[in-house]
């Protein structure tokens, strides 16, 4: 009997054609087959639901569907019976200061998101990730990691360390913070990390200029032990969930499929409207419970972006005003630092995700990317971040969606879909025209984002002119 599965390709454009996958009755062809079928998680999700249906619950479907990179999360944070004692055995260590951006990488690392990295990387894990974009298991198979995580020192911290094989961490507080071990030190090469992480040395990079620039002339790598959960006590603490979390709660909600939506701007309509067309498009394809995880980024960001404790009350007012379901989103903070890397940290955040229970990612236009920092022009050519993605080694298992353009309709006046044939119905409404709107009080069409939540950005910006005219009358009293 033949199995006849018919669904859309993991990896190419959401909407396009299904493909049907037909087990041949060839013999030598069956083996073959079934090993194609089942290592697509799509299919693999699909089969088992229907098996779960045809043995009335003989098979439990979990959101867990997707495996943590290399088959477990990492967990780095002591064993609160050892604390104590790791932080007397700290004591006697030379000790490591973190900068603020470090300390999220800490973050990072010890909750499990750069699974199955378990500290800074020595330097084997830099070249692999700074040049192959992924590391290689001991078992041969490929883990995508196209960021290097590392931790700079200076030359006075070198020789200060010397040749013992441990080091204490400390915060940028003076706190203890965990315990670097079995440590490697390494040449940092700041202009070939630089370059091959952005494709340019050009000034001007944001994390080139707050992180790398000023950090030492060396990295040191090792296996981390972290104390105690980071904390950062800004009131958005509760928002910092993590993977192990995620997955426990995606699997209360009985979610058969995750579908992650990472940004870093306030939400508008344009992607509550991508991002609830796409749960209706799963929901087409036979998943009956898909969640969403809204992710915002919260680790480092550039200047003119909008801070994370707006972007959060921000998001709060979508989901108050009904633009997006309460119950079937997730509204989590992503711990990491923003590098503004393009198609080359569009991966990382795709990985992180994996780590965190998302079998599905969604990605748009010119993902991580940022304008070029000395002419006029985008970084990185804004159809590259989702078409790496469908290629990234490492990221197989992961279903990419990239998503329609979105566009304000002034004939429906709401945002939708971009339709080429009455373009000139359609007006794109860039995050710099938007900050344009809130910073002169001007409010934008009706239907581009929801009442409350354009609120919350206009009182920021006025705030912000506060601010600045207040700096200025000082500045003209003296």
């Amino acid at each position: 009997m033949s199995l006849t599965i018919r669904l859309h390709t993991t990896t190419a454009h959401f909407n396009s054609n299904p493909q049907i996958a037909t087990p041949k009755r060839n013999h030598h062809n069956k083996r073959f087959v079934a090993k194609q079928i089942y290592s697509n998680p799509l299919i693999r999700s699909l089969l088992l639901r229907r098996m779960s249906s045809a043995n009335k619950g003989c098979v439990v479907v979990k959101s867990s569907l997707i495996d943590p990179d290399g088959g477990s999360l990492v967990d780095l944070l002591v064993k609160e019976s050892e604390r104590d004692l790791k932080a007397r055995e700290a004591e006697s260590m030379p000790r490591v200061t973190l900068t603020r951006i470090d300390l999220e990488w800490v973050h990072v690392l010890s909750e499990g998101w750069a699974s199955p990295l378990r500290g800074f990387m020595r330097e084997d894990e830099y070249l692999q990730s700074l040049h192959f974009n992924c590391l290689r298991m001991k078992d041969g198979s490929l883990v995508n990691m196209s960021l290097p995580i590392v931790l700079a020192i200076g030359d006075e911290a070198r020789e200060r360390i010397g040749a013992s094989s441990n080091v204490a961490l400390a915060g940028p507080d003076g706190d203890l913070v965990g315990i670097l071990g079995s440590i490697e030190i390494y040449k940092h090469n700041k202009e070939e990390r630089i370059g091959r992480t952005w494709g340019t040395t050009a000034p001007g990079l944001p994390y080139v200029e707050e992180v790398i620039t000023p950090a030492g002339n060396w990295l040191i790598g090792g296996d981390l032990e972290v104390l105690k959960h980071i904390k950062y006590n800004d009131g958005l603490d509760n928002y910092r969930i993590s993977p192990h979390q995620l997955r426990k709660e995606f699997d209360k909600r009985q979610a058969d499929a995750v579908f992650a939506f990472q940004l870093r701007n306030p939400v508008h309509n344009g992607h509550a409207l991508l991002m609830n067309d796409t749960r209706r498009r799963l929901l087409e394809m036979g998943y009956k419970n898909p969640i969403l995880l809204l992710h915002p980024l919260g680790g480092f960001t550039k200047v003119d972006d909008v801070p994370l404790d707006v972007r959060m009350e921000q998001h709060s007012k979508v989901l108050e005003d009904g633009v997006l379901d309460p119950e079937t989103t997730i509204v989590s903070i992503f711990p990491s630092p923003m590098h503004y890397a393009g198609p080359t940290e569009v991966q990382w955040h795709a990985k992180a995700r994996i780590n965190a229970g998302a079998n599905f990612y969604i990605v748009g236009r010119d993902p991580a990317g940022m304008g070029h920092p000395t002419e006029k022009r985008d970084l990185y050519d804004p159809d590259h971040g989702k078409k790496v993605l469908s290629m990234a080694p490492g990221l197989e298992k992961l279903n990419i969606l990239p998503f329609r353009v979105a566009a304000y309709d002034t004939v429906g006046k709401k945002m939708a879909f971009f339709d080429p044939s009455r373009a000139k119905d359609f007006l794109f409404i860039s995050g710099t025209k938007m900050r344009t709107y809130a910073r002169t009080g001007e409010n934008p069409p009706d239907g581009f984002m929801c009442p409350g939540g354009w609120e919350v950005l206009v009182k920021y910006y006025e705030s912000l002119q506060t601010d600045e005219a207040t700096q200025n009358a000082v500045v003209l009293s003296t």
